[in-house]
Parts: structure tokens; sequence; C-alpha cells
């Protein structure tokens, strides 16, 4: 092959590769050490680092509380583990999530990637609207129902391992490997295309003791958007 051919072939391969590695981006969302670029919105339960852990603890009479990220994403894939002790408790991830003033606190509202590790259901994994918006009723979006193979991929009291990638409209989710959710946002008025990633410590009515779910390995991949924007802000 002539050497300018090979250098010309060899520069356009070069240049495709550092365009694509600069639409995607690693993010750091959680240094591991505390809980900097992170803001807590709703409730009143206590959130935590320990040995390179978030850990969220409830606390009695008090609502939904979520640890939110300062930043907003629209396109991008997320990896982390949760670990989860009590069958009675629940928890979720917030994906392009938003916050509205309500009674005089903050109410998360969005997209949840839920964490359920109630015996009779086990939909952990399955995709809820949480709050609900101004276009959207609370309630499951995509639940595991039919989907036997991510119901019985949960681990209670194990460290679970969950993938989410949300591309324009669809949002995917893995647990532990097993493909869980699929979901098409089809509503013109209600889809959400970017917003804040959250963890939820669900209330627990008044229940005095602490209920705990715990989160490590956080890594976030950020696509570049439909309009050519990165998906963070």
């Amino acid at each position: 092959m002539d050497s300018r051919r090979f250098l010309a072939i060899a520069s356009c391969l070069f240049l495709a590769w550092a365009s694509t590695a600069a639409a995607d981006q690693t993010v750091e969302i959680f240094n591991g050490h505390d809980l900097a670029g992170w803001t807590k919105r709703g409730g009143a339960a206590n959130y935590a680092v320990e040995n390179g852990e978030i850990v969220g603890r409830s606390v009695p009479n008090t609502s939904n509380t979520f640890l939110c990220t300062d930043q907003e994403f629209g396109n991008f894939e997320l990896e982390l583990d949760f670990k989860i002790d009590d069958p009675t408790f629940n928890s979720g991830i917030q994906i392009r999530s938003h916050s509205r003033r309500e009674r005089r606190e903050d109410r998360v509202y969005g997209y949840q990637v839920e964490i359920d590790p109630r015996s009779d259901r086990q939909w952990t994994a399955g995709i809820y609207f949480e709050a609900g918006s101004e276009h959207r009723e609370a309630g499951w979006l995509n639940d595991l129902a039919n989907n036997e193979a991510a119901q019985k991929a949960f681990k209670l009291g194990e460290w679970n391992h969950v993938r989410i990638l949300a591309k324009g409209r669809r949002v995917q989710t893995w647990l532990n490997g097993v493909p869980a959710a699929d979901y098409t946002d089809g509503d013109e008025e209600a889809f959400m295309p970017r917003g804040f990633i959250g963890l939820q410590v669900h209330d627990v009515g008044g229940a005095r003791d602490p209920k705990e779910v715990r989160w490590k390995n956080l890594k976030l991949t950020v696509f570049e958007d439909d309009d050519g924007a990165a998906g963070g802000e």
C-alpha cells in the first residue's frame, strides 16, 4: 500500500475514534469519600458514606427521601451495585428526574428504576414513575409481571448489579446481567428527556428501627445527545 494512502486511512480512523471518544464521557458522580455533588431532597432520611459506599437509612414519620446529583443528564449508561436486607423495605434509583416545591419540601418526581424486594412481587429493575407530574400520574410504566427471569435475578441481603441504559425515549435495565425492563416513552407531553439521578430511601411510616440500603461502584457514561450537546450540564 502506498505510504500516503496508508497515512490518509490511518488519519481517518484516528479522527473517527477521537470523535467517538469525545462524545462518550465517563462522569464521576461519586468520589467514594463524601457526598460532594449531591443534594438531599424530600424527607429527612439519613445518608452517609461508609467504606466507599453510600448508605441510606430511614427515619420514622417522614416522606420519601432522595439523594440527588447536582448535575442533570440525558442520554447515558449508569451501572451500580446495591444491597438491601429487609424484604419489607423499598428503594429506587431516579433517572431524568426533577423536583417541585410541595408542602414546604422538595417533592422528587420522574422515572424510577425500582428496588423492590417484596417476596410476593420482586419487580426490582422495573420502571416506575415517581410522584406524578403535570402530564402523568404516578404508577408503573414497565413492571416485571411477565419477566420471571428478572424477578428471580434479585438477591436479598447480597450485592446486586444494575445497568440502566437511557437513550432518547427508550430506557432499558438489566439486573445481575438479566434483561429486565424495556420501556419506550411515546407520550409527547409526559416524556422527560433529562434530569438528575437520585437514590431513594422510602418512607417507613412510624417504624423506629432504621432500615438500610447501600450503593457502591457507581459508573456513569454520558452519550452525545441528539442535538450534539453532551448529556451532562
